[in-house]
C-alpha cells in the first residue's frame, strides 16, 4: 500500500503554560471582547490560537482560553488602604489623570508594569479621560509623582471637579468655538489650530470617545504659530517627509513625545497596523482603547514608538559580511566542513539574487574559534556594512551586536537562540526554539487525547520531557504521564475491565539518532501487538523516511525545522543548480546557508530597510520563515517549522 506523507506549515509561538477551555464565538464577538471576558490580552489569545492570528472570526469557531477570570470587579479603595497578597502587604494611591498622560506614560513615569497598573485599574481601557482616578503603588507616587502626587482623602468620595483644595486639579484651558467640518479629522484641526491632540481632548471632555461628528461645535485654541513640522523619524516605519506630514505610504502621521500618531485608512486592519509599526495588541489597544468599538478610516492611532531601524547609508551595492568558522588563522578544523559547506549554499544565493539584479558587495571574515573571534571583528567596517550574517555561536552573536550597537546593522544569527539575545532588536534569530516545538506536540496529542496512558522519552538533561509533561498536565483532563529514559520502557497499558492490552500515547523528546531508532522500533511493535497507539516526536530521526509503512499504523506525526518538497518547481530548480555547480546533492548546511542567505536577500531592498520586510512568510528549499518579534522592542525569532504526518 502507498503510504502518503501530508506536510503543514505551522506557526506556534512559545506560550506560558496555564489552564484552558474553550470558547464558541457568537455574533458581535471579536479577539478584544473574548480576552477580555477571560482576563487576557489580545495577544495572549491569539498565541492560544494560532490560526486566527489574523484576528478573523466566524459565529461558531471555537477558540481555546484561560479559564482562570479575572474579571471580579475591583472596588475602588481609599486613598491610603492595604492591598492584601500571599507575602507582602503593599500600600496604595490614587493620581489623577492629566493632559497628555498615557497608559504608556504612566507605566514609565512611576516605573510600574502595564500588567500591574492593570490589575490595580481593571477598568482602565474603557475610561481613560481627563480627571480619572489611577491607582498605583503609595510608594512609586512618592518617589516618582514629582508635583502630582496621591490624592488627598477628603477628595477620594467626591468628584475632582468639586474640591478646589486639591494641588493637582486641573485649571481649564480657555478655547473658542469651531464647527466641525465634513472633511476634518483630528490632524487637521490640531495643525490648524496649532494645538496638540491631547490639548484638543482636554478641551473638549468626551471627544476621543465619541469622535468627530461634522456640524458640532468644539472648543479650540488660539495660536498664532503653525504647529512645528517633526521631521526626524522616530519609528522607521514611519517616515515624515518635510513639508507635507505624509509617510512613504502616502499616510498622515506626526510625532508626539512617547508615541506618534497615524492616521488610519481606507483598507487598513488592526493587524496590518501591528505589522507596519512592530508593536503588539495589547500595546496599541493600551494607547487607543477606543479601537474596541472597532477601526474607522479617519481615526487617529496612537503608536509607541520604536527604536530607528537601519537604512543604509550610502551607494547602490548592498554590503553584506558573511562570518564562518573557517580556522584557518588557528589551524583549527572543527567546524571548517560545516562552515565550508554553509558557504556553497549561501554562494549559490548570492548568485541567484545577483542575476536578478540586485547589487551585492560580499565580503567572507574566518570568525576562527571564540578565543580569536575579536580579531575577526578588526576586518569588519561599521560604517559601510548593511547586514551581517554570522557569527554561529552566542557568545560570538552577542560580541557583533556589542561591536555594532552604534550603527544597529541588522545581524543573523544562523544557529544560536537564546532568551539572552532576545533583547536585542537589530538581530534577526533564524533557529527555531524547543520550548516552541514542545508546545506544538502538547497542542497535538490534545487534539486526539482520550484517557490514553503517555509515556514521554527523555534525553539525558529531561528538560523538555519534563516541560511537555507540565502542558500536558494542564492541556488533557486525567492526566496519566510518566517520563522515562528509554523507549524500552514503553509498555502497553491495561483495560481493568476487560484485561485486555489498552493502547497509550508515545512522546519523543530526545534528538539522539539511536534513541529516534529505538523509539520507531518500539512503536511499531506496540502498533502490531493492539490498534491505537499514537506517537508524536519533537525531532527527525532518518528512520522515519525508512520505515514509513510501518510507523504510519501508530499514526506518527513529527516536527521538522526543514524538510525539502522534492515536487516542488522552485526546490527542482535549487537542486539542480546546486548538484550542476558542486556535483552532489547539498548536504544539511549547504541547505542552512542557501535558505538563510537567499531569504534574507529577498528581504532586503535598496536602502537596506530589511526590518520593513519582517512580516512576510517565506518558504525557501527545506526551511519555512515566519519571524515574530520576541517583545515590544526585541529580536526577530523565527517560530517557523514543518509539521509531518504519517497517515495510514
Amino acid at each position: 500500500m502507498i503510504k502518503r506523507f501530508f506536510i503543514l506549515s505551522s506557526l506556534c509561538m512559545v506560550l506560558g503554560v496555564s489552564a484552558q477551555n474553550s470558547h464558541t464565538v457568537v455574533k458581535g464577538d471579536n479577539p478584544y471582547n473574548i480576552a477580555k471576558k477571560y482576563g487576557m490580552t489580545v495577544d495572549e489569545l491569539l498565541k492560544l490560537n494560532p490560526k486566527y492570528k489574523d484576528g478573523k472570526l466566524a459565529i461558531g469557531d471555537i477558540v481555546t482560553v484561560k479559564t482562570e477570570k479575572h474579571t471580579t470587579p475591583v472596588s475602588k479603595p481609599a486613598v491610603v488602604e492595604k492591598a492584601k497578597t500571599n507575602h507582602s502587604v503593599a500600600q496604595v494611591g490614587k493620581i489623577i489623570l492629566q493632559p497628555k498622560q498615557t497608559i504608556y506614560g504612566i507605566t514609565k513615569q512611576y516605573r510600574i508594569s502595564e500588567t500591574d497598573l492593570r490589575k490595580l485599574n481593571p477598568e482602565l481601557d474603557a475610561h481613560m479621560k481627563i480627571g480619572d482616578e489611577i491607582i498605583l503603588p503609595l510608594e512609586s507616587i512618592k518617589k516618582y509623582g514629582g508635583e502630582q502626587q496621591a490624592v488627598p482623602e477628603t477628595v477620594v468620595t467626591k468628584p475632582v471637579e468639586t474640591h478646589t483644595e486639591t494641588p493637582i486639579a486641573t485649571t481649564p484651558v480657555e478655547g473658542e468655538a469651531y464647527v466641525i467640518q465634513s472633511k476634518d479629522n483630528y490632524y487637521r484641526i490640531t495643525k490648524q489650530f496649532g494645538i496638540t491632540q491631547q490639548e484638543l481632548f482636554a478641551l473638549n471632555p468626551g471627544l476621543e470617545e465619541k469622535g468627530l461628528k461634522p456640524g458640532e461645535t468644539i472648543k479650540v485654541k488660539k495660536s498664532n504659530t503653525d504647529a512645528a513640522v517633526v521631521s526626524e523619524p522616530v519609528n522607521p516605519k514611519t517616515k515624515i517627509e518635510s513639508g507635507n506630514e505624509k509617510s512613504s505610504a502616502g499616510t498622515v502621521t506626526t510625532v508626539v513625545d512617547d508615541y506618534v500618531t497615524y492616521t488610519v485608512q481606507q483598507g487598513d486592519t488592526v493587524f496590518s497596523i501591528v505589522n507596519k509599526f512592530g508593536v503588539s495588541i495589547d500595546e496599541l489597544i493600551a494607547l487607543n482603547p477606543e479601537l474596541s468599538k472597532g477601526l474607522k478610516a479617519g481615526m487617529v492611532l496612537k503608536i509607541k514608538k520604536q527604536d530607528p531601524a537601519y537604512v543604509k547609508k550610502s551607494g547602490d551595492a548592498l554590503s553584506v559580511v558573511l562570518m564562518l568558522p573557517f580556522g584557518y588563522s588557528t589551524n583549527e578544523t572543527q567546524y571548517r566542513s560545516m562552515a565550508l559547506d554553509f558557504l556553497t549554499g549561501a554562494k549559490l544565493a548570492i548568485e541567484r539574487n545577483a542575476r536578478g539584479g540586485q547589487k551585492l558587495d560580499i565580503k567572507i571574515v574566518d570568525s576562527g574559534n571564540e578565543a580569536s573571534f575579536k580579531n575577526s571583528m578588526a576586518q569588519i567596517n561599521p560604517e559601510n556594512t548593511d547586514l551581517i550574517i554570522g557569527p554561529f555561536f552566542k557568545s560570538n552573536v552577542i560580541d557583533v551586536l556589542d561591536f555594532t550597537k552604534n550603527q544597529k546593522i541588522p545581524v543573523v544569527a544562523p544557529f544560536a537562540n537564546s532568551p539572552e539575545l532576545y533583547n536585542y532588536n537589530n538581530l534577526i534569530i533564524v533557529e527555531t526554539n524547543d520550548q516552541t516545538y514542545a508546545d506544538k506536540i502538547v497542542e497535538e496529542v490534545k487534539a486526539v487525547y482520550s484517557d490514553q496512558k503517555i509515556y514521554v522519552v527523555a534525553d539525558s538533561k529531561k528538560e523538555i520531557a519534563n516541560y511537555i509533561k507540565g502542558g500536558l498536565e494542564k492541556a488533557v483532563k486525567n492526566p496519566n504521564i510518566i517520563v522515562v529514559n528509554s523507549p524500552s520502557e514503553i509498555q502497553l497499558d491495561q483495560n481493568m475491565m476487560t484485561g485486555q492490552s489498552a493502547p497509550v500515547i508515545a512522546i519523543l523528546a530526545s534528538d539522539n539518532d539511536a534513541a529516534g531508532e529505538a523509539f520507531a522500533n518500539k512503536t511499531i511493535a506496540l502498533s502490531k501487538e493492539v490498534q491505537g497507539v499514537k506517537a508524536f516526536s519533537m525531532y527527525y530521526s532518518p528512520v522515519f523516511e525508512k520505515k514509513v509503512d510501518d510507523l504510519s499504523q501508530a499514526s506518527l506525526v513529527y516536527l521538522m525545522d526543514r524538510k525539502i518538497n522534492t515536487d516542488g518547481s522552485f526546490e527542482k530548480e535549487i537542486l539542480a543548480a546546486y548538484k550542476s555547480k558542486y556535483c552532489k546533492t547539498p548536504p544539511k548546511y549547504a541547505i542552512v546557508g542557501f535558505d538563510v542567505v537567499n531569504d534574507m536577500l529577498t528581504r532586503e531592498n535598496k536602502k537596506g530597510e530589511i526590518f520593513k520586510q519582517m512580516n512576510k512568510v517565506q518558504t525557501q528549499l527545506a526551511t519555512k520563515f515566519e519571524f515574530v518579534k520576541s517583545k515590544a522592542n526585541g529580536a526577530y525569532v523565527n517560530t517557523g517549522y514543518r509539521v509531518i504526518r504519517l497517515v495510514p
